[in-house]
């Protein structure tokens, strides 16, 4: 029986924050993360909060947010620190953070919280955890994601690199996101890749005749090419293509303005974390067709987690947790070569059931919440120890 040591004694009883710069109720890789992170710290028994927006159900969301989200009660470990508005930023479409009140609902937060360790996701993204490196006194991990140029490093170059280092622990979820942010901010940033949820038992055979894509309706996510490979697939296989995130008035807009066909294609719009695993679980493949923009594959190791093999856009960041046993890489921005290698991992089952059992293993081995888990909660306690500051102690 393992006996706790006197270090995991200390973290187990940290109180931490995760920080997020995007609203609570639109999903999105970061958020999704956030969420894992903390159930997985809390099977460790650390007490875990998550700071980030929240735009509940009204006239006020529908006016700023085109799309649905989620608008079911918050969870009681969430803390809403605000309203959030679209942003474009790398090719997508975050909802940021950006109210005023955000600043002195923060400082509130901190000091009656009295967290041991804040973790910021995103920490340069205002306005959320710009505040948090600005007014918080406690320990500061970070964890960057996103890779690309990214226009507020830029604009705000003079002041970022007094905030950066406020940071005691740089984490970086990929090669592409350290390359990303180590332009602008060199040093040293550990890399840990984004977790994965990992369902306890996941058959690569009897999979229903579908295909799905997991991701919102913007464009360097691709939908739009597999939209126009699709008539090509369903004429061959007569397989269904499911589509999951996207917002269903967007997909149909999208349909209609590429004048294609959507014979075999149902749009299912955002999915609880349930849903989601279940289409994963029934799925025989998924397609990933992103045109570039991505730092990590985590939609690609959610369906390897799943037995499910990916056809996937042969970008930075897809081909870093792809490997040839677990998937298929396709040219970018091409949708005859998607179609071609979708056909051909559907009717050759015995080796599409081969990719999907790799991909499972893979998916355990690199990518499971409790390896990833122990590995913060160590460095929380590492950054936690006594270094000249007070612990637990906040503006």
């Amino acid at each position: 029986m393992h006996r706790p040591t006197d270090r995991e004694l200390s973290w187990r009883a940290m109180k931490v924050g995760i920080v997020v710069p995007y609203s609570w109720s639109f999903w999105g890789a970061v958020v999704e993360h956030a969420e894992l992170q903390a159930e997985a710290l809390r099977r460790l028994g650390l007490d875990v909060r998550i700071l980030a927006g929240n735009d509940p159900p009204g006239s006020l969301t529908r006016v700023l947010h085109p799309r649905t989200g989620r608008h079911g009660g918050l969870p009681r470990d969430v803390i809403p620190v605000g309203r959030s508005v679209i942003i474009p930023a790398n090719g997508s479409l975050p909802n940021v953070v950006l109210s005023p009140s955000t600043f002195f609902r923060i400082r509130k937060v901190l000091r009656e919280e009295r967290f041991d360790v804040l973790h910021l996701h995103e920490p340069l993204t205002p306005v959320i955890g710009i505040t948090c490196l600005a007014v918080a006194r406690t320990p500061i991990v970070a964890t960057f994601h996103a890779a690309g140029t990214l226009a507020w490093h830029r604009l705000g170059r003079p002041v970022w690199p007094f905030l950066v280092d406020r940071i005691d622990h740089r984490i970086a979820v990929s090669d592409q996101a350290r390359a990303s942010v180590a332009r602008y901010y060199p040093g040293e940033y550990e890399i840990i890749p984004n977790g994965v949820l990992i369902p306890p038992q996941a058959d690569p055979h009897g999979r229903e005749h579908r295909v799905v894509f997991v991701g919102r309706q913007e464009r360097r996510k691709g939908l739009q090419v597999l939209l126009r490979a699709w008539p090509e697939v369903r004429r061959r296989t007569g397989a269904r293509l499911r589509i999951v995130g996207a917002d269903p008035l967007a997909v149909r807009l999208l349909v209609a303005r590429l004048q294609v066909p959507d014979d075999g294609v149902d749009v299912l719009g955002f999915l609880s974390q349930e849903a989601l695993t279940a289409e994963l679980l029934a799925a025989k493949a998924l397609a990933a067709p992103s045109l570039g923009g991505e730092s990590f594959g985590m939609v690609l190791t959610r369906a390897f987690a799943c037995a499910t093999p990916v056809v996937a856009s042969a970008i930075p960041g897809y081909v870093d947790v792809m490997t040839e046993d677990a998937g298929v890489g396709v040219p970018p921005a091409d949708p005859e070569a998607l179609a071609r290698e979708l056909v051909g991992l559907l009717e050759d089952e015995p080796r599409r059931a081969a990719l999907g059992a790799a991909a499972r293993e893979l998916a355990c081995a690199r990518y499971g919440w409790d390896t990833i888990a122990k590995r913060l909660a160590e460095i929380y306690g590492e950054v936690g120890e006594p270094h000249g500051r007070p612990l637990a102690a906040a503006a």
